[in-house]
């Protein structure tokens, strides 16, 4: 079988080769394979769900991707395991992402870029936060 670039590239199930056809570069449209076969099912409505579902996915992974750090003192094997613990939750929603946007979707696409960087904002303006109050906190001290 001779692909060219740009061509979409057949995928089968032993059974029929006909099936569904796997795009191979970037596209827009609602009929998409996102995580799922089947899904979103060539609707507008699960189509807009898919892109909903993408970008809160890609907030909660940069949102678990700045978790605070272990505090001091802590034992150093159950430090480790929540450190374990969040490494796998975080990289698991990272290949979610990852393999959603290989669905080539352009809207897929611009919803996790998006959720990254809804994220990646709140989880920084949150540690901005924390740092400025810390900082209130120890010149107050100080004053005292």
């Amino acid at each position: 079988m001779e692909m060219h670039p740009g061509d979409d590239m057949p995928m089968s199930n032993g059974r029929d080769h006909n099936s569904m056809k796997m795009h191979m570069s970037l596209y827009w449209g609602k009929d998409a394979i996102v995580l799922f076969s089947g899904w979103p099912k060539h609707s507008v409505g699960h189509y807009i769900l898919a892109i909903l579902f993408v970008f809160f996915l890609a907030i909660i992974a940069e949102v678990v991707s700045n978790k605070p750090n272990i505090k001091r003192g802590t034992n150093p094997i159950i430090g480790g395991l929540a450190q374990a613990t969040f490494y796998v939750f975080r990289i698991s929603l990272l290949y979610l992402v990852m393999l959603a946007v290989m669905s080539f979707n352009l809207g897929i696409f611009i919803a996790a870029v998006a959720g990254h960087t809804l994220g990646f904002f709140l989880a920084k303006s949150r540690a901005l936060a924390l740092a400025n109050r810390e900082q209130e906190s120890s010149s107050d001290a100080q004053k005292v």
